[in-house]
């Protein structure tokens, strides 16, 4: 094994936070959806079939016919920053920074993507020749899941596989029940509700993993209920009137249920008026939540007779998550030398 060159060793011992979301496609466009798509489907985390059965299902009937139409999607919620996902993912980084900044650290906060661009070995490979030696690893998965934060922690020891001189390290692994977290939450629906009114039912939509990775020991399926059970006791609701639900089902094989589309659509054939949903494992709005929740679900609902379908937006770069993020990130620093000379605790 060959390992990268070694930067010269730095005069300071600097901290870093990369804040880790999942990625997106540089662009709306065929091309550039098909390269994500391909970088994203052959992880063997999220993909859990033979590579040999699986390499002639990607390449011979996923990335020719999905691409295309997965693109067409991405150009209904693209704006002129481009990927939501990325501008939410870059502003919380930002934000996150100027507030530990007001918290009295010498912390730098980079942003990365699992999938896509700025890609994580890159932004660690940047990292290192810059002289950070000690670097906390903040997944945007509030749940655990070895689709996602495990598949984060992949690519971290990957890349240190091949560097000899290894920084410092800390990796987060869930949030899922963390008060700061659960109190933005609350914060966002009660605003939306303070300024729309509050809809018969409150749906919970998490997205959805295989079943059969629940039943081999995968926790986030409990993470899911905990953090919904939570949110519903700080909401003071009771257990009629919020749902637990799972979106962006792929392929056959069965996912972890109650659905959301045909659960939401159910409502509307129950009378159910008006639905309020709720996306809490994402906290940056994208595809999943702009177009298969805000347009497609809401389709679905609308056709099967509910009146009124609102979508409450993720937590973004609202301050009290961006508060949440600061408390998360201050508890993993802990113990590294990361104060002001002056405002030392």
């Amino acid at each position: 094994m060959s390992f990268k060159p070694e930067p010269p060793l730095p005069t300071d011992r600097s901290t870093a936070v990369v804040l880790v979301n999942l990625g997106t496609p540089d662009a709306a466009e065929t091309t550039a959806v098909r390269r994500y798509l391909k970088q994203f489907l052959s992880d063997p985390r999220v993909v859990e079939i033979p590579r040999a059965v699986w390499w002639f299902i990607l390449n011979g009937v996923i990335l020719p016919f999905r691409s295309s139409r997965s693109a067409a999607k991405y150009r209904t919620i693209w704006t002129e920053q481009g990927s939501p996902l990325m501008v939410h993912t870059r502003q919380q980084a930002a934000g996150l920074g100027r507030l530990l900044a007001g918290r009295g650290h010498q912390v730098r906060v980079e942003h990365a993507m699992r999938y896509g661009n700025p890609a994580l070995p890159d932004v660690l490979q940047r990292l290192k020749a810059e002289g950070c030696q000690r670097i906390l690893v903040l997944p945007a998965y509030p749940q655990y899941s070895g689709t996602t934060t495990a598949s984060i922690f992949d690519a971290v020891f990957t890349h240190y596989r091949q560097v000899r001189n290894i920084p410092a390290l800390r990796l987060v692994r869930d949030y899922h029940l963390h008060p700061a977290y659960i109190d933005a939450l609350r914060q966002s629906v009660q605003a939306y509700w303070a300024e729309h009114g509050c809809g018969e039912r409150l749906v919970m939509s998490f997205h959805g993993v295989p079943r059969r990775t629940h039943e081999l020991g995968d926790p986030y399926y409990d993470e899911c209920l905990h953090t919904a059970s939570l949110l519903a006791q700080a909401l003071g609701l009771e257990a009629d009137r919020y749902l637990v639900t799972f979106q962006s089902r792929f392929g056959r094989a069965e996912w972890l249920q109650p659905y959301t589309a045909p659960t939401v659509a159910q409502l509307g054939r129950d009378g159910i008026g008006r639905i309020d949903v709720v996306c809490p494992g994402f906290t940056s709005d994208c595809l999943e939540t702009l177009e298969e929740i805000a347009m497609e679900v809401r389709d679905e609902f609308l056709h099967a007779g509910g009146a009124q379908f609102h979508y409450i937006a993720c937590l973004n770069e609202s301050p009290p998550w961006l508060a949440a993020l600061a408390d998360i990130a201050e508890q993993e620093l802990a113990g590294w030398p990361t104060r002001q000379a002056g405002l030392l605790e």
